[in-house]
């Protein structure tokens, strides 16, 4: 067997999703596993290179679980000749000029969404990877969910008949950060910074009605800011300018509609953070994270609608567990694990930079239509 080391700069790993989910969870673990085996004798060694502004926050994460290499000087480590990949979870304003970079460093690009700040920054980042013939993937992390696997599986083998509608709810109530700590960064709330919940959440509604149920080609959304003064890290008071919620309809190609709920404004009262159920001629499905349960046409009971008498159905009791016929891993990792396979060995792969710039493009029309208060088409991109 003959190992192989992969070196990627990972920028942004003291933030909590490029720490938790893409060094711990998905490099880390791979280190842990012995490496990514290839199939043809080879497995690929990923070591990374710690990237960012803060440098005693980087030793601190390297010290911590035993790695050599953190710099704070971007350009110097694309000069490198031997970092294969390059790899970007910073804040998203600063995603775009580094991306760019990159690319004419020629590295391959792997990066977390959204890829931009506009729809023509990010189909120029597709562009320029592509003229510089670099591979090049986007995160697409919610579709290697083991709840949406199974809806996948439910998809692919015919068990809806006609899709008619799916309808999302995602969201949590994220703390003002005075008297309880907020879960997430204050940026988030800051327009200005690249926050707010459409430009963060419509790339993944975006990827996740592709790949299951058709392109959007259309969206009729409102954003609004419902908690407009917030706290940041430091306990000062600061205004939320960018939305924290967000209402959107979707049509997809082939006639079904979408609904999709966004917000960090509500309480959870459902079984999982996200959740999307799935109505069809022969049959219906929710999915959240990790469980699938679906209800086939034969199966359905027959309600009747009776305001006058308590409810005797136990209606969630009436579906059917999909079970996990196998063992699903971490998204990330394995997403990260078919990038890997795609630059070394050429593997069909197609989250690209293209795909991430339909998120990029759902998500600005999605604030259009929220502004101009008016359904907007979405016509297909393209290089």
């Amino acid at each position: 067997m003959t190992r192989k080391t992969v070196r990627i700069a990972m920028n942004g790993v003291t933030g909590r999703m490029g720490y938790r989910q893409h060094l711990v969870r998905s490099i880390l673990a791979l280190r842990e596993a012995g490496g990514l085996d290839l199939g043809d004798g080879t497995v690929l060694w990923p070591e990374p290179i710690l990237l960012g502004r803060r440098e005693h926050a980087l030793r601190r994460i390297a010290e911590r679980h035993g790695l050599e290499h953190v710099s704070t000087d971007l350009d110097a480590v694309l000069a490198d000749p031997r970092v294969d990949i390059y790899f970007d979870s910073q804040v998203t304003s600063a995603r775009e000029e580094a991306v760019t970079k990159a690319i004419a460093a020629g590295k391959h690009i792997y990066t977390e969404k959204p890829t931009a700040t506009s729809l023509a920054g990010a189909l120029e980042l597709a562009r320029l990877a592509r003229e510089k013939g670099v591979k090049h993937g986007v995160v697409q992390d919610k579709i290697f969910l083991p709840g949406l696997l199974k809806l996948k599986r439910l998809v692919d083998g015919g068990f809806f008949g006609r899709i008619l509608s799916v309808r999302g709810e995602f969201g949590y109530w994220v703390f003002e950060g005075d008297w309880q700590p907020a879960q997430r960064p204050s940026w988030n709330y800051r327009a200005e910074d690249g926050g707010g919940i459409v430009v963060d959440m419509f790339p993944h509604w975006e990827y996740v009605l592709h790949e299951l149920f058709g392109r959007v080609t259309s969206v009729q959304a409102l954003a609004t800011t419902h908690v407009p003064q917030r706290w940041d890290e430091r306990g000062k008071p600061y205004d939320a300018t960018a939305d924290d919620a967000a209402y959107g309809i979707f049509e997809l190609e082939g006639g079904a509609v979408a609904q999709i709920n966004s917000s960090w404004a509500v309480r959870v009262n459902r079984d999982e953070l996200v959740e999307f159920q799935v109505d069809g001629t022969e049959g219906s499905a929710v999915a959240g994270l990790r469980r699938c349960r679906a209800q086939h046409r034969s199966a359905t009971p027959k309600p009747v609608w009776n305001p006058d008498v308590p409810a005797t159905e136990v209606f969630r009791d009436q579906w059917q567990e999909v079970p996990d016929n196998g063992d699903f891993d971490n998204g990330f990792k394995a997403q990260w694990e078919l990038f890997l396979r795609h630059v070394h060995t050429d593997a069909p792969y197609h989250w690209d930079l293209l795909a991430g710039a339909r998120g990029v493009q759902l998500a600005e029309l999605g604030l259009k239509s929220s502004a101009e208060g008016r359904r907007i088409d979405v016509p297909e991109i393209s290089l």
